[in-house]
């Protein structure tokens, strides 16, 4: 019987930190040493180097890291991958395992005092296995009794909305496909997300102001833009080959401003790793211009620009906004001008903490440039008014005429590698009413229409007791949701949590009454069906779909893989279904014969999925059709400015992620380009609010959120200073994910606000 207490949270123990350096480029021989010594570490250098030259290729295998897309053309054969994706190939390839017997000697209890790190890196689980209530161990299930166990909790549910199924972003558009019909011929459209949290906010507002929920750019474009601006966004950790994608456009002559509240190494220099020429030396020289804005404080900086624009459109009509685009392709222009008017610069400077005179360089810039790209990731995302910051750098890019043209739109930077993709196949607790309708049709069955819960909304009837069952297709969900301790209780309400899974996560010990893990193929195995070998699909975050197959034997044979993991549930699951679930597994060409028939742009899908390098799905607002939104043309909005007024010794927290680190998965405990070793429990300061604080250098620090009368609190913090702006601060997820308060949410999307946490800081 369990008696100890289950840790929600990564321990407080510090790690013993070391503070380097920082380095003035990113990328380069140390990325590459890196990527060798991991990949040594963990699978073996003749097996590693073999998976690597598979990954990202025509024909091989997607990466489990980001979505950042391929060259549609010819591909490098050195390195067509980064250094986190090669992590991320290394953790599932490990030659550590998580077996019956490794859970038979150690309990729950003493694994959740474990960091994630540490955690992550017991390695890949071999088997099913079921923990039964009030029991301190999991213990090993067969298959057949783990879908018995799922089937006949969900069919005593009261009402199919007492179900959640949950869904990351690496799951494939063949597990995606089959998971959201076995959930709406359940009942239900209870699916939230991983977007719910990161760029659920990037669709809402991209859908309402340009009519479809993606990006317009392709990779393409980024050689042929004459400036690309990079907001809230630090790809040198997240998305490492995209700075690839901005040398081009340096190469080329473009240039590139950067608007972020820290200075990240990878936006300023960068070492070519396809070119081993270029491993050394100081690098190429990415940004041009750095505007380092508070946080939150992008509106704000916009709005300014917007009408430093207009100023200069007055001075000289038609010389920077282009007229013929917006009569013929916009609505909401003369409101939009009106807003501008009123707004004053003077009282918008200091939310930016940006010096005029930068702005203003800045402003003189983008007046010379037609051929605009705006990236933007989850500095964007995550706030009250995330939703505002978007539409407001569509309101850029609409003035420009910067939507439909070559080298030229937006780029809103996924996540996980096939996030979008899980979306397009119909993840979402708001489904279109025309998605619905095909899935009627195509499956005979009345779906169900009343909205579902979102990540917000779930962990609320979790911890209500509203639902009792939830199901993870994928990720890491009490590490990545926000308000650590009231998402573990809601968890732990629940009379059965299920989570599909490779490897263990603080996940799998924050759990219902009964809990099961079932081990799923990771990307790089092999997927042998009744009808032989099998591969699935993703979409990359420019809309690119392709195959995926891995070259690796799988490292158990008690592996499924997660569409023959969906299938065995409904099976066990639903009552009298017509629909034919065996059939699906048998050959996969049969689950992309029915999203071909429910989903448009999948035509001839499983004859075009075959082409080396995939297709492009259509893309509306790439081709400068807006006709999908309301209005019918693309729309100009009017936005609101953040509306945070800290009080005296308050700061404002965002969280982010280190070098070592993609989304939830912990690889090191290493920062590199921000000279932070062996520590994560870190908290980056201002010098002059460390001062003002009455503190120094490495004081260890107890971290307290405010909200609406209630605190939070996060130990044990070493104050680092560092360059961000005055009464900013920046602290790694999950470890600060406690601090973030569910209900502060974004209005619109929902999304946590997981960039504007306000805090104090107490010393020890």
């Amino acid at each position: 019987m369990r008696t100890k207490k289950i840790h929600a949270q990564p321990p407080e123990k510090l790690t013993g930190i070391e503070l380097k350096k920082i380095p003035t480029s990113a990328v380069g021989f140390k990325a590459i040493k890196s990527t060798i010594s991991r990949i040594k570490d963990e699978v073996g250098l003749v097996k590693g180097i073999s998976l690597l030259a598979n990954l990202n290729q025509k024909g091989g295998f997607d990466c489990p890291g980001c979505a950042w897309p391929d060259p549609d053309e010819k591909r490098a054969f050195l390195a067509e991958y980064c250094e986190n994706g090669a992590k991320a190939v290394a953790e599932e390839a490990t030659k550590n395992r998580v077996s019956p017997m490794f859970f038979a000697t150690h309990s729950i209890s003493e694994l959740s005092k474990l960091s994630d790190y540490e955690i992550g890196k017991k390695g890949r689980i071999t088997h099913p296995v079921v923990v039964h209530e009030g029991k301190d161990h999991y213990e090993e299930i067969s298959w057949e009794d783990a879908f018995k166990m799922i089937g006949n909790e969900l069919k005593l549910l009261p009402s199919p909305n007492e179900a959640i199924f949950y869904t990351s972003g690496r799951t494939s558009n063949e597990a995606a496909f089959l998971y959201q019909l076995f959930v709406r011929k359940f009942g239900t459209n209870n699916l939230p997300d991983c977007s719910n949290m990161c760029h659920e906010s990037s669709g809402a507002a991209l859908s309402e102001t340009l009519g479809i929920g993606k990006g317009s750019v392709t990779l393409d474009d980024f050689k042929y833009s004459e400036l690309v601006i990079v907001m809230g966004q630090n790809p040198g950790t997240n998305h490492p080959r995209m700075l690839t994608a901005l040398g081009e456009t340096k190469k080329r002559g473009g240039k590139i401003i950067t608007i972020n509240p820290l200075p990240e190494v990878g936006l300023m220099r960068y070492n070519d790793p396809q070119n081993p020429i270029k491993w050394i030396g100081k690098g190429q020289k990415l940004t041009d211009i750095f505007l380092q804005v508070k946080i939150n404080g992008d509106v704000a900086l916009l709005k300014i620009i917007l009408k430093l624009l207009w100023e200069k459109e007055q001075e000289n009509p038609n010389s920077v906004f282009d007229h013929q685009f917006i009569n013929s392709k916009t609505i909401g222009y003369d409101d939009f001008i009106k807003d501008l008017e009123n707004a004053s610069i003077e009282e918008l400077i200091p939310q930016t903490g940006i010096d005029f005179n930068t702005i203003k360089e800045a402003t003189e810039l983008i007046a010379q440039k037609k051929k605009i790209i705006i990236c933007w990731a989850m500095g964007l995302t995550q706030h009250k008014n995330s939703v505002d910051n978007i539409r407001e750098l569509v309101n850029l890019l609409l003035l420009k005429g910067s939507i439909g043209k070559q080298g030229a739109g937006t780029c809103p930077v996924r996540g996980h590698s096939n996030v979008q993709g899980d979306r397009t196949m119909g993840i979402w607790e708001k489904p279109e009413e025309a998605f619905l309708d095909n899935l009627e049709k195509e499956f005979n069955f009345k779906a169900p229409r009343k909205r579902g819960y979102d990540v917000v909304d779930a962990i609320e009837a979790m911890h209500q007791k509203k639902a009792s069952v939830f199901i993870g297709m994928g990720g890491n969900f009490l590490s990545a949701t926000p308000d650590t301790e009231y998402t573990a209780e809601a968890l732990q309400n629940c009379k059965l949590t299920v989570q599909v899974s490779t490897k263990l996560n603080r996940s799998h010990l924050i759990h219902g009454k009964k809990a099961l893990i079932l081990p799923c193929l990771g990307r790089s195995e092999k997927d042998i069906q009744e009808k032989g070998a099998q591969f699935v699909s993703v979409e990359n975050s420019m809309g690119v779909v392709q195959s995926s197959s891995g070259p690796l034997k799988p490292l158990s044979e008690f592996l499924l893989s997660e569409p023959a993991i969906v299938v065995g549930i409904a099976k066990a699951s639903l009552r009298n279904s017509t629909i034919k679930w065996s059939e699906f597994i048998k050959n996969y060409d049969c689950i992309r014969d029915k999203i071909e028939a429910t989903i448009p742009g999948f035509e001839n899908y499983n004859k075009r999925i075959r082409i080396k390098g995939g297709f492009y799905l259509p893309n509306t607002a790439r081709n400068n059709d807006f006709t999908p939104t309301a209005t019918g043309k693309a729309n100009f909005s009017i936005n609101t400015v953040s509306d945070i007024v800290l009080k005296k010794d308050q700061l404002i927290m965002m969280t982010i992620r280190t070098h070592d680190q993609y989304n939830t998965t912990i690889y090191g405990l290493d920062d590199r380009y921000r000279g932070v070793l062996n520590e994560r429990r870190v908290i980056f300061m201002n010098p002059d609010d460390i001062k003002q604080q009455k503190l120094k250098k490495l004081d260890k620090v107890d971290l307290i959120s405010h909200f609406k009368g209630k605190e939070r609190i996060a130990r044990s913090f070493l104050v680092i200073p560092y360059d961000i702006p005055k009464q900013c601060t920046a602290t790694y997820f999950p470890e600060a994910n406690v601090l973030v308060p569910l209900q502060s949410k974004a209005r619109i999307s929902n999304t946590p606000t997981s960039k504007t946490v306000i805090i104090t800081v107490h010393k020890q």
